[in-house]
């Protein structure tokens, strides 16, 4: 079980802040991925494809980056502003 962290286009899409997500033993960054993408449908697929990601406040270019038990990934739209 991992928490996902929805932010700014990625909450609006999926429709919640956050979210518990059960991905089973041995599981991967991509694996959560396709989880959510799963739950929420195409609006949410198209944002995670320009999204970066946070695994326990750590930045995760590789999406076979493992998860751990009770980990958080966050995910990070592209933001603007200054």
């Amino acid at each position: 079980m991992v928490t996902v962290r929805y932010f700014a286009a990625a909450r609006a899409a999926a429709g919640l802040p956050s979210e518990d997500v059960d991905v089973g033993d041995d599981a991967t960054v991509a694996d959560a991925l396709e989880v959510i993408a799963s739950r929420h449908g195409a609006a949410l697929r198209k944002v995670l494809a320009a999204c970066s990601f946070l695994l326990d406040s750590v930045a995760v270019r590789d999406r076979t980056t493992p998860l751990r038990p009770g980990g958080e990934l966050d995910v990070l739209p592209p933001f603007a502003g200054g």
